[in-house]
Formats: structure tokens, sequence, C-alpha cells
């Protein structure tokens, strides 16, 4: 866990800034000693976002089959896919 003062984040951004893209990690802010923040590349922040996505996406789909929504099995999806685009 990478953990750094306001005051590093002020005076030495770039350092922070490049040991957060080296790292894929977040760097953890602090002011005092107390948590306030977080600090992350921007791909990271960009994974982050799709990887909750992803799961939100597989969860309401879930929920769906749940409800009693349709399902299919592969043969059934293979064949709504192939004619769809061999035609």
């Amino acid at each position: 866990m990478n953990i750094k003062s306001s005051a590093d984040l002020r005076n030495k951004y770039t350092e922070v800034s490049n040991l957060a893209k080296e790292s894929g990690e977040p760097i953890y802010i602090t002011i005092n000693g107390t948590g306030d923040g977080v600090f992350m590349s921007l791909e990271a922040y960009e994974q982050l976002e799709d990887t909750l996505l992803m799961r939100s996406r597989v969860l309401a789909a879930e929920n769906a089959r749940q409800a009693g929504a349709k399902t299919y099995t592969q043969k059934q999806l293979d064949e709504r896919f192939r004619n769809r685009y061999d035609n």
C-alpha cells in the first residue's frame, strides 16, 4: 500500500504521478497523518470504471435470470448469431 502526504503530492507531483503509473495501484493521500483522498493513474481509474461497469451488467443479468427472464443455451445463441451474420 502506497501512502503519501498531501505535501508530497503538492511538492513532488511528478514523483507521485510516476509511482501511480508504474505501480498501477492507488496512492492514499494523508493530511496530518489522517487519510484524506486517493490518487491513481488515469489508466488505473479507467480500468476500475470498466470493471465496475462489467460487474453491474453481470449482476443485472443474473437478477433478470433469477426473475424469470428468458435464457438461451450456447447452441441457441450460436444459431441466432449464425442466422444474423451469415445472411
